[in-house]
């Protein structure tokens, strides 16, 4: 447990200012946070019903970024063209919108490469994007950014980027508005695509040799999120710039990172959602009594053993070492890591890759629809009821990492008016005993190893993924152009689940053979319905020999 101390007013809710930031911030960049979902998402393997290649999949939604232009960045003079036009286009403003960057940079290489045009207030990374938000002190500095860049190329961490004034005039950050180049000794850490749990143990680990740590707290409200307290504003500066947009583990867990409101955290107990680094023998104390309940044995055995990690997995280098100094004291160039581990290691459990799911709705639940709901977050590997405990079922996924992303999201969210609750199971492995029919007809049990709608089936494919929880909005993609809003809510209707109230369609390329979009409904609850009974629905098109696979999943946007 940890609270979060503060010099201005308390909101509602512990982390409530965090995501009313969020959303200020969501407005910014919701072009490009929407755009990023769908373009990673439409990646993915083509399904039946889809005869053009990865490439034009990926192309098939328009950038939405700053001006709403479509960008290529492939050749030179083209970048060079798209400059002109649109720094015409759009008013000059101190914020710079960069875009072409490579996956591997991080806000120190932006800093070290632009700082040549002018001072550098702010920097907001988009990972996913490989774009940015730079804000410089003056509209001067930005000018000569952009009048460069369409001039000459221009490269951070070695690969040519392109510049064009962004439409906001200064980025929203969530401390000390009236100062532009305020900042703060405590961080907010966005882990995006979270594929390995993310523990006080792992961002110690990966932000002490960059700056001393004080206190680390890990909330999930918004997906995943940590605020890291360090000694000293300049010590967290230092943290930031070489953290923000680097990968904890490589191709996913990206960092995107700002000054946090609060200028103090508070910790509670030492564990792994929170700890203080100066009360090492920081113990969990009964709430309202003075000391502990006495204990007959002491501490388990298991309370002394280490961090459950393991050995740590061979050296990498620290993103952005090599390439600047943010102070008199050098930067380590190579960091160990932990090995990633489910949390059923550190929670004392024997790893397994074998959930078990009770609360499930005795006639409207089976394999198909366990299935597309667990697929979000791992592969699937095979699905049995248990006929001794009704309504419970046992799932056999990829690894024990996908059991731990799946109880993260999937625990205690209400499906068909049950609860769901989802834990570790006891078993190693799924065995087809005692199959029997269920009341819809179907079979106990089903072997999902060789499907093609599995996401996760190489790191490639599994990059694509975001991960994220349960949400009010979905996205769906892989659905052929001549659907349209009325065939979607009439696909509703006749299945028996709500419909959605707001639509909306990226736009496509004429030559694109399929089409994506977002879908609003009226609860977190109806989406959940709507995404277990419809996901992977085989659409037919009556010129098409070949039906299209409906995915669907759950979007990074909190509103349409």
């Amino acid at each position: 447990m940890a609270t979060v101390e503060e010099t201005g007013p308390r909101e509602e809710g512990e982390y409530g200012r965090v995501a009313k930031r969020q959303k200020t911030e969501e407005r910014e960049v919701e072009a490009e946070e929407r755009d990023e979902r769908d373009e990673r998402e439409e990646g993915e393997e083509l399904e039946e019903g889809e005869d053009s290649d990865s490439g034009s999949l990926a192309g098939n939604v328009e950038s939405a970024g700053e001006n709403r232009a479509r960008w290529s960045g492939s050749q030179h003079e083209a970048g060079r063209k798209d400059n002109d036009e649109d720094s015409h286009r759009i008013s000059p403003s101190p914020v710079v919108h960069v875009r072409g960057l490579c996956e591997a940079v991080v806000e120190a290489d932006l800093i070290d490469a632009l700082e040549k045009f002018g001072s550098i207030c702010y920097v907001m990374m988009m990972p996913f994007k490989r774009q940015a938000l730079v804000e410089f002190s003056a509209v001067e500095s930005a000018d000569r950014c952009v009048s460069c860049g369409a001039k000459e190329p221009v490269y951070i961490a070695g690969q040519q980027a392109y510049f064009n004034y962004s439409t906001s005039k200064r980025i929203t950050r969530p401390t000390n508005a009236d100062n532009p180049n305020s900042g703060n000794k405590v961080l907010l850490l966005s882990i995006q695509n979270p594929l390995y749990p993310i523990t006080t143990d792992v961002l110690y680990t990966v932000c002490n040799p960059i700056s001393s740590v004080l206190r680390i707290v890990i909330f999930k409200r918004n997906g995943i999120q940590a605020m890291v307290e360090f000694e000293s504003v300049q010590c967290a500066q230092k943290a930031k710039a070489a953290l923000n947009g680097a990968d904890i583990y490589a191709g996913c867990c990206t960092l995107k990172i700002e000054y946090a409101r609060p200028t103090r955290l508070n910790v509670i107990t030492n564990d792994n959602e929170s700890w203080d680094y100066t009360k090492p023998y920081l113990v969990r104390r009964d709430r309202g009594k003075g000391r502990q309940r006495q204990a007959i044995l002491g501490e388990h055995p298991s309370s002394y053993s280490d961090n459950g990690y393991g050995p740590p997995c061979p050296l990498l280098p620290l993103p952005g070492s090599s390439r600047y100094k943010m102070s008199s004291v050098d930067v380590p160039d190579m960091v160990s890591y932990p090995l990633p581990q489910s949390s059923s290691c550190y929670s004392g459990h024997t790893p397994s890759s074998v959930a078990m799911v009770s609360g499930l709705h005795s006639s409207k639940m089976n394999c198909t629809r366990i299935f597309n709901l667990f697929c979000l977050y791992g592969n699937i590997e095979k699905v049995r009821f248990m006929k001794s405990v009704p309504g419970t079922a046992l799932v056999e996924m990829g690894d024990e990492y996908a059991v731990d992303r799946a109880i993260t999201h999937l625990n205690s969210i209400k499906v068909f008016g049950k609860r769901l609750n989802v834990c570790v199971s006891k078993q190693h492995a799924v065995i087809p005993s005692q199959v029997f029919e269920l009341e819809d007809g179907s079979s106990s049990y089903r072997d999902f190893a060789m499907t093609r709608n599995n996401r996760f089936s190489s790191a490639g494919q599994a990059s694509k993924n975001i991960i994220q929880p349960p949400s009010a909005v979905m996205h769906y993609y892989n659905v052929p152009p001549c659907i349209s809003q009325d065939h979607l809510l009439r696909l509703c209707t006749e299945h028996d689940v709500p419909g959605f109230v707001k639509f909306k369609m990226f736009d496509a390329k004429p030559s694109s053979k399929t089409i994506s979009g977002l879908l609003e409904f009226d609860s977190k609850t109806e989406a959940v319905e709507v995404l277990t009974v419809l996901n992977h629905y085989q659409i037919r098109i009556p010129s098409g020999s070949n039906p299209y696979t409906l995915k669907l999943c759950f979007s990074t946007s909190s509103h349409l």
